[in-house]
């Protein structure tokens, strides 16, 4: 039996640095979460952080991944080393979507370019064709608390995985 899992996560900005060992722990914590999820096959939004460290994991974990990019110049003010992580993501895809360009999903901007209404379809996209979500969710306002309400109105299932990232592999910095 096939299940589709999508994820949402909050940025680095948000309680944890994108870098070295702190990383590493985030895509464990997605492999681990998938396995419990058995999950076979993924998509993720693509954006800095949650959402790359989960895509890494499933790569890692050999699972067919669905890019779902919100729009073709996401990486437009990235630096050079998340440019190049998320090209080496989108290389071992089995599928990229630009949502933007996707029926029911179009934004009335130019195509290709930001439109924070863009990030909202891509959530949107991303749970319309998903059986569960997993989630790095703080309880806070924003775009991850959006997806995961899109989810729960649409009764899907959503494993929060925040209180194993603060009690297991978030830094110092958290509260």
């Amino acid at each position: 039996m096939s299940k589709i899992v999508a994820g949402t996560g909050h940025r680095p900005n948000r309680c944890y640095p994108l870098e070295g060992q702190t990383f590493e722990r985030m895509i464990e914590l997605c492999k681990a979460s998938l396995q419990k999820m058995q999950a076979t096959e993924v998509i993720s939004g693509m954006a800095i952080g949650f959402d790359q460290a989960l895509a890494t994991a499933a790569i890692k974990l050999n699972l067919p991944l669905t890019a779902a990019v919100p729009f073709a110049e996401q990486d437009a003010k990235w630096t050079p080393e998340d440019i190049s992580r998320w090209e080496n993501i989108l290389f071992q895809a089995k599928t990229i979507v630009f949502v933007d360009r996707q029926d029911g999903y179009l934004v009335r901007s130019s195509p290709g370019q930001y439109h924070v209404d863009k990030l909202k379809k891509r959530n949107q996209w991303m749970i319309d064709h998903c059986d569960e979500v997993l989630a790095l969710y703080d309880g806070g306002n924003g775009g991850t608390a959006h997806c995961v309400g899109y989810a729960e109105s649409q009764e899907k299932y959503v494993l929060n995985a925040w209180k194993s990232w603060i009690k297991y592999g978030a830094t110092s910095i958290c509260p």
